[in-house]
């Protein structure tokens, strides 16, 4: 943990960008260059505020080299992993390709993967050691839909993929996870979730792994929000005192924008 650039808390705030399927590898390149490019110019300080971009697994490779070869401050992870180290699984993606490939973070239970894919907490469990099994980072993602919102069910429901997603790690483990809360309802439903819904959950996220494990574990995990991030929202929501990063969609295809929400900083005195 680092000193906070709000000082609210003490953990290094991350502004992470899911490409979901988009930009081939070479576009992720140029992207990623443009990016990288925009940043430097606003002389954005990574070591207050970490970049992570999450390209489709066919990227990986071009977004390494160039990470390398450019010596760029921004780190990048995988969208999905298996729970599977390797064997006769057509299709999947190794712990162990991702971590060779020098990817740093991996995602796990997007919301897409959770309703698309119907994968359930406890494969999502599975793939969160099968992460650390290969020295990746999860970043495991919860939240609720519009049914279970409206019914008032939500902190319950999205506590129980967290204690299911957790569950067996050790307090060392536990405190390197990153969380991502995802408010399912908010997204492409005309509904809208604000600072307000991102710090409840946060918190409540919060004192469940200090129930689970202890305190210090509690405040030592990153959590992030989800849910339709703009740059003219990210400053509000990260103001929040439990909220620690964001987990941007479409935002991050554009650079401009995604430089202007990694530079949320800016932006705390006058949204």
């Amino acid at each position: 943990m680092t000193t906070s650039t709000n000082g609210k808390f003490d953990r290094r705030p991350l502004i992470a960008g899911n490409w979901k399927m988009n930009l081939d590898h070479v576009q992720g390149i140029t992207f990623l260059q443009k990016l990288a490019w925009t940043l430097d110019d606003a002389g954005h300080d990574h070591s207050r505020v970490e970049v992570s971009v999450f390209p489709p697994f066919t990227d990986l490779r071009g977004v390494q080299t160039l990470v390398k070869g450019d010596d760029l401050s921004v780190v990048f992870g995988g969208q999905d992993l298996s729970p599977k180290d390797s064997g006769a699984y057509t299709g999947d993606i190794s712990g162990q390709f991702l971590s060779r490939l020098g990817c740093t973070y991996v995602l796990v239970g997007h919301s897409e993967r959770r309703t698309i894919h119907q994968e359930t907490d406890e494969v999502l469990n599975e793939k969160v050691h099968a992460a650390y099994r290969h020295s990746l980072v999860p970043v495991l993602c919860v939240g609720e839909g519009l049914e279970v919102r409206q019914a008032g069910a939500h902190v319950e429901h999205t506590l129980e993929q967290v204690r299911r997603g957790v569950a067996g790690l050790d307090r060392a483990q536990a405190a390197d996870l990153v969380i991502a809360y995802e408010p399912v309802w908010a997204i492409g439903t005309g509904e809208v979730a604000g600072p307000d819904d991102a710090q409840e959950m946060c918190a409540a996220i919060r004192a469940e792994l200090g129930t689970l494990f202890d305190t210090e574990t509690g405040a030592k995990v990153r959590l992030l929000y989800g849910g339709s991030v703009k740059a003219a929202s990210a400053a509000s929501i990260l103001r929040e005192r439990d909220v620690d990063g964001v987990l941007v969609g479409g935002a991050s295809l554009d650079v401009s924008e995604f430089a202007s929400i990694v530079r949320f900083e800016q932006h705390l005195g006058t949204d």
